[in-house]
């Protein structure tokens, strides 16, 4: 199998570490993301270490301010000409402060808004990959976008905003699918409190290793058997396809969601 450049967000912790690593392993070339410059320095040098491959590089950028997203995206634009596959997995759930410096929750902003940003902004060099991929991180828990929940200094519990934003995801993930139709583009939900550094956090307890989220995270990223399934949802708690929320298949809630979305955003 041709080496693929794989790019994670959220690698240096978790799921995305994890899967970085093992992808690694099998020789691909990995973009690393986190929002700690010192963390991603020394969990690059530990991959490399571990797997004996050079091919690693990192970037840094805190997901809640969305013009370093942004900046982001023009640095790896400038470096890399080509990337064969994007792992939407950064993500949030509980923090001290959820109003992020623009006034949004940040769990919409970190979880929905930023890989929305991000996606837009590599659509040029993931259409140079002849099978270009991105795979978006959703969940179990997904719950009604409220129009509200995308405004500034709304008050939205833990539960409420990180369940949102996950459905948000979803949602936009079918609506990229339908629009870039030479990109495969796949929602996952990795598996119910998996034991990561987020779930004991926000749940004290776990269900299932980090390793069947970041195993499944690999599997479709280079498996030649989703080639044709974009636009769907993949549930691994059942470890198949499955169906996602109601909302995921009304255009009308799809269509709200992605105009609110552009206005934001000013596009």
């Amino acid at each position: 199998m041709k080496n693929k450049t794989i790019l994670i967000t959220g690698s240096t912790d978790g799921i995305g570490k994890l899967a970085a690593t093992k992808l690694a392993k099998n020789g691909h070339n990995i973009i690393l993301h986190g929002r700690n410059a010192e963390k991603l320095t020394r969990v690059k040098e530990e991959i490399k270490s571990l797997t004996k491959n050079d091919n690693i590089v990192g970037y840094v950028a805190d997901f809640s301010i969305l013009e370093e997203v942004r900046h982001m995206a023009s640095k790896i634009k400038e470096d890399h000409s080509t990337i064969d596959v994007l792992v939407n997995n950064a993500g949030v759930f509980k923090v001290a402060n959820p109003i992020s410096a623009n006034g949004l929750d940040i769990r919409m902003v970190v979880n929905y808004l930023a890989p929305y940003i991000l996606t837009d902004e590599l659509i040029p060099i993931l259409e140079r990959s002849d099978n270009p991929r991105i795979i978006n991180l959703s969940s179990a828990a997904q719950e009604t976008v409220l129009g509200r929940s995308l405004e500034k200094n709304v008050s939205l519990s833990d539960n409420q905003a990180y369940a949102q934003s996950k459905l948000a995801i979803l949602l936009w993930s079918f609506d990229f699918a339908r629009k870039h139709k030479f990109i495969t583009t796949i929602a996952l939900n990795p598996g119910s409190l998996l034991n990561t550094n987020m779930v004991k956090e926000a749940y004290g307890k776990f269900w299932s290793p980090a390793d069947k989220g970041a195993d499944i995270i690999i599997d479709i990223a280079i498996n030649p058997k989703y080639a044709d399934k974009s636009g769907q949802y993949f549930d691994n708690d059942k470890g198949d396809f499955g169906q996602a929320h109601p909302d995921a298949y009304q255009s009308d809630k799809i269509e709200a969601l992605i105009s609110k979305t552009e206005e934001l955003l000013g596009n």
